[in-house]
């Protein structure tokens, strides 16, 4: 008897398909009308600052453009790139200008998440996702599912007292309903996220609130937590999905370094949860093991 094929499946008819990629074409574009204005309010703030200085007749310390006093003294005490991410929940962090990342997350049942993401501009980050699964394992059927888009704009770097904040659009979502095509787990949606040390050094909190669907307005929040250890080991924790206290997932997580530019996270999802969606997949936790790369043009 011959040996059963694999099958690559494109999720969604042809329709859908080019419907889906113009929905996502208008939500690019959208975004790329509606951030560089956002930057240009942001350069006469900086440019009244810099006339100010020159005409107070003192000398200036020169730094890096964009980079506050305390994020400068932070980064020459680490070598590690910016941490944009937690588990699932952003972080106010990007990408440096002409850095790029990749990010690749096994999940349950051999599926793979493929993240990319590039800092085309300063406070500027643009990336896209692709999930594939059954794409691990002795599965007959591999099933891609559509590409999804990711922006994030930092608007404020933040300083000793006030967070960083920056504001972004993630369509990700997680375990796909092949009966309803859509995500258990919807995509973040536009969101706004807050980053600030909370005095003990090493943890920070990224509190945010993201609106995943437009027609329905309904807002969630996330409580985001990290622990730096010696910039070895992340310690990572977040509630996330905060509206209906019955869907909101807790997760938590191990960040381990394996290089300056490379780490490693062990993860578990929904812990706690149990019992199956709609579709008959389970809600319960769910192990995830995910790698980080990040480096420069």
């Amino acid at each position: 008897m011959a040996d059963r094929e694999r099958i690559l499946i494109v999720d969604e008819d042809g329709g859908g398909l080019m419907s889906a990629l113009g929905a996502m074409a208008r939500r690019v574009a959208l975004l790329a009308v509606v951030l560089p204005l956002l930057a240009a309010l942001c350069a006469p703030v900086r440019a009244a600052d810099a006339d100010e200085s020159a005409g107070s007749g003192r000398f200036i310390h020169i730094r890096p453009k964009n980079v506050p006093a305390d994020a400068e003294a932070a980064a020459s005490e680490s070598l590690h790139p910016p941490e944009t991410g937690v588990i699932d929940a952003p972080t106010a962090a990007v990408l440096d200008h002409g850095g790029y990342g990749a990010q690749s997350r096994f999940y349950s049942e051999g599926g793979l998440l493929q993240y990319l993401s590039f800092g085309v501009y300063p406070r500027l980050n643009l990336g896209a996702s692709l999930s594939i699964d059954g794409l691990i394992g002795n599965g007959t059927i591999v099933r891609a599912r559509l590409p999804q888009v990711q922006v994030k704009f930092r608007f404020y770097d933040g300083d000793r007292y006030l967070p960083a904040v920056a504001a972004g659009y993630d369509g990700q979502g997680f375990n796909y309903n092949q009966k309803d095509r859509d995500y258990n787990e919807r995509q973040r949606g536009f969101y706004m996220v807050a980053t600030q040390e909370l005095g003990l050094p090493g943890l920070q909190a990224h509190p945010s609130f993201n609106i995943s669907d437009f027609n329905s307005n309904a807002i969630f929040g996330s409580i985001p937590l990290t622990y730096n250890i010696r910039d070895k080991v992340i310690l990572l924790f977040e509630w996330d999905n905060i509206n209906d206290f019955n869907d909101s997932r807790v997760n938590a997580g191990l960040r381990v370094f394996l290089m300056s530019n490379l780490s490693v996270d062990f993860a578990v999802r929904r812990i706690g949860r149990g019992g199956y969606y709609d579709d008959g997949s389970p809600r319960g936790p769910e192990r995830v093991v995910q790698f980080k790369y990040s480096g420069s043009f």
